[in-house]
């Protein structure tokens, strides 16, 4: 299997690194999340580099890009620590509105293309524990239209965006796959104090979203399925990130190893810290591999994918936790203080760990899918 990348899709990570590179410094970085996490204004900058529209068909004013496209992006935004919600907004979203009505597709998509439009998904549930097909929100048909009542909690980005897709069940009970439809909610339907933001510990921001019989379009009644695989392509998104931030940790730390003396010497010389760093690459190259098996499974049908995924992400959880906690400590205190950008490389791999479910979550997910030959030969 040939893995390397085409001239287009090596133009596109350059074009990201650049933009990372002068345009987004830790300083400017470290300010926003001074400042509370707001980063529609980045988000805004991202758009003007077409990345916004990545995924979105040029029909509405996308790039038409597929998902190794999607996982160059992420790889170099996590390297940047770019904290804007690319992954929620610019890829997950398009794919909950892929089965939309057409007149919905048309007034939203071209928006989302050009960052007019924010759209997140707000799905997680108190007691949901990671399950996509927990959903007690309740949509009630009124009219043409739908009422939605209910709470989504940790919205990414959820006090600046524009609209959220809701999953709201439309019968059955609260764990049943079936009967789960999802709507698109505009904010400005919302009352004031239905939306609660706050930021995160990565330095982002989220929301907690109360709806109350709130109009809603319905965007499909067939949700769970859609659901899932746009959360796939989510999952496949933040490993990407996850490898970047990997990635840019790791040459940290060996900058600091190659200039901190200890005894008169460089501490990279010493030969016990030389084999920890040795352990950290490996993990680092095994969530790389990971990464890259995740994003080609995307096209994959439902099962095979989703296992994939799972197997993946309980690959880089165990990565993040690895390389963040190793480098940390060889950094030693200066790791863990707010000035240095390393602490904030491993804020995220802590904050990634727990999106879309943890690696724990994830391990039973794969172990659930597991066939008679335990997945080793399948």
């Amino acid at each position: 299997m040939d893995f390397d990348f085409s001239d287009d899709q090596q133009s596109l990570r350059d074009a990201v690194r650049r933009w990372v590179d002068k345009g987004f410094t830790f300083e400017r970085r470290h300010a926003l999340a001074k400042a509370g996490g707001a980063t529609r204004a980045v988000y805004g900058e991202l758009a003007e580099l077409g990345l916004t529209g990545l995924t979105i068909p040029e029909a509405h004013g996308g790039m038409g890009f597929g998902p190794v496209e999607a996982m160059v992006v992420n790889e170099e935004l996590g390297r940047g620590l770019v904290n804007a919600p690319f992954a929620h907004a610019a890829l997950v979203a398009p794919a909950l509105l892929a089965p939309a009505p057409a007149a919905l597709q048309a007034a939203w998509l071209p928006r989302m293309a050009s960052a007019e439009a924010l759209v997140v998904l707000a799905h997680q549930e108190r007691a949901a524990r990671y399950r996509l097909h927990h959903v007690t929100t309740r949509a009630t048909r009124q009219g043409s239209g739908w009422l939605l009542e209910g709470t989504k909690s940790i919205v990414p980005a959820g006090d600046e965006a524009d609209a959220y897709v809701v999953p709201a069940r439309i019968s059955g009970a609260q764990d049943d796959p079936a009967g789960i439809g999802l709507f698109l909610v505009e904010r400005a339907s919302l009352a004031a104090g239905q939306v609660r933001g706050y930021p995160t510990q990565d330095g982002a921001r989220a929301a907690e979203v109360r709806l109350a019989g709130t109009p809603a379009a319905l965007v499909t009644e067939e949700g769970h399925a859609v659901l899932e695989r746009a959360v796939d392509i989510g999952i496949a998104a933040l490993c990407a990130e996850a490898v970047g931030v990997m990635d840019r940790l790791v040459e940290l730390t060996v900058e600091y190893m190659n200039t901190r003396k200890q005894f008169g010497v460089p501490i990279a010389t010493f030969q016990a810290l030389r084999h920890r760093i040795a352990d950290v690459k490996m993990q680092l190259e095994l969530g790389r591999s990971m990464s890259y098996f995740a994003t080609l499974k995307l096209g994959e049908a439902a099962t095979q994918r989703r296992r994939a995924v799972s197997q993946a992400r309980v690959q880089l959880g165990q990565s993040m936790r690895f390389v963040g906690q190793q480098c940390v400590q060889l950094h030693g205190g200066i790791g863990v203080t707010d000035e240095y950008q390393g602490s904030h490389y491993f804020k995220r791999l802590t904050v990634l760990e727990m999106v879309f479910g943890d690696t724990q979550h994830h391990l039973g997910e794969v172990a659930a899918r597991m066939s008679d030959s335990a997945g080793v030969f399948a």
